[in-house]
């Protein structure tokens, strides 16, 4: 038996983990992670760590372990927050749980599981590990969760083989209403406590008003671009086919015509409905683009417009990341994948192409609002082989 460290997170899932490795006989330890209490980006008193961190301390009195609170909000705010803003200022569009999950959970918080003489770090994510050897040498795989419905491994993709190989998820192999069904038979406090919706590391707050702290409102020009016209010809600007396939739609303020104002293009993302304000139009608005340089949203009416979807895209070569290192593409190399663009889209196929430059992915039907910024990853069957950051 092992000795093993459970984030708690005053949740369902991770108390539910924390009990199948008590029965299984390990020496279990409970860790709450305080990640962020910074008051001038936290709104109307909602961040709810308190009581998600009493929820915790229940649990692991019930379950006779020892449970203590860490504080990482220095590494969150160093390594994510900041990070975020950046990224949202640029007009690109980050993934804070994918971070959190790289740089805290399995990385700060791990790295104090292993000092307090852990084997091994659980979460309550769904999705399951396996390994295999080679020549001695073990390869640690990383696999959807049983649950379709609740897979989590997208959220893990840029982890390595070391934190794989340090990792427990022991729910992976159950439903959601198992997990529940489970909570409630061991008397649980977080039984049937609803699903955090909020980011991992702020809780209950609605991403704009967390934006606004950081990203002070500036009223610019919404644009609504036709369906039809000459803009369609600007992506074109790149002999490679590659390029063409994967490059976004370029626009210009006098392609379109005004239809209402923004308070900040930077608060917007690529495929975004919600937010605008803007009524009257036949179809609904979609955001196509964002230019934070010049403060303006282009839109276009319909889930159908043309400029909302694209063939491809690209990921620098530094950007590039094989949680399997030994299936790493060779320059010139081309490849058949799964793949996902964002969490819970179901998977399709793709092909991936390693250039010089980076990797270009050409699905075999468009997508629709491919955000850069976001995390791209691909799948051997149920297995995540690696994943990189969008760049267009």
């Amino acid at each position: 038996m092992a000795k093993v460290v459970v984030g708690l997170s005053g949740g369902v899932d991770s108390s539910v983990a924390a009990h199948l490795l008590v029965e299984q006989g390990h020496e279990v330890i409970g860790l709450f992670m305080r990640n962020w209490h910074d008051e001038s980006v936290t709104l109307h008193d909602e961040c709810p760590w308190v009581e998600d961190s009493n929820d915790a301390l229940l649990v692991a009195e019930k379950l006779g372990i020892p449970f203590q609170v860490v504080d990482l909000s220095e590494e969150y705010k160093e390594r994510i927050v900041d990070y975020m803003f950046a990224e949202y200022k640029a007009g690109r569009t980050p993934n804070p749980d994918v971070l959190c999950n790289r740089e805290i959970k399995f990385d700060t918080f791990l790295k104090i599981a292993l000092n307090l003489g852990a084997d091994y770090v659980a979460t309550g994510h769904y999705c399951r590990k396996s390994s295999f050897d080679v020549n001695g040498k073990s390869i640690y795989q990383l696999l959807s969760g049983k649950d379709s419905n609740k897979d989590q491994s997208y959220f893990l993709c840029q982890l390595s083989q070391e934190q794989l190989s340090k990792a427990l998820f022991p729910i992976g192999e159950l439903q959601k209403p198992e997990v529940r069904k489970i909570a409630l038979e061991q008397e649980l406090v977080t039984a049937e406590k609803k699903d955090s919706q909020g980011l991992c590391f702020i809780g209950k707050v609605r991403l704009p008003d967390f934006l606004q702290q950081k990203l002070k409102p500036k009223k610019g020009e919404i644009i609504e671009i036709p369906k039809n016209g000459t803009w369609t010809e600007k992506s074109q600007n790149s002999d490679f086919e590659l390029e063409q396939l994967s490059q976004p739609y370029h626009f210009e303020r006098t392609d379109g015509k005004k239809v209402g104002e923004h308070n900040g293009a930077h608060y917007f993302t690529i495929g975004q409905r919600k937010g605008l304000a803007v009524g009257g139009t036949p179809e609904p608005l979609f955001v196509l683009a964002t230019d934070t340089k010049n403060n303006l949203i282009y839109t276009g009416q319909g889930e159908n417009h043309k400029a909302l979807s694209k063939k491809g895209l690209f990921i620098k070569s530094s950007d590039i990341h094989w949680l399997r290192v030994d299936q790493k593409m060779k320059e010139g190399e081309e490849r058949d994948y799964l793949l996902r663009i964002r969490y819970r889209q179901e998977l399709v196929q793709a092909r991936l192409y390693q250039e010089k430059q980076g990797l270009y992915i050409i699905f075999n039907k468009e997508q629709k609002a491919i955000s850069p910024g976001q995390f791209a990853a691909w799948y051997e069957g149920d297995e995540l082989i690696g994943s990189g950051v969008i760049e267009y």
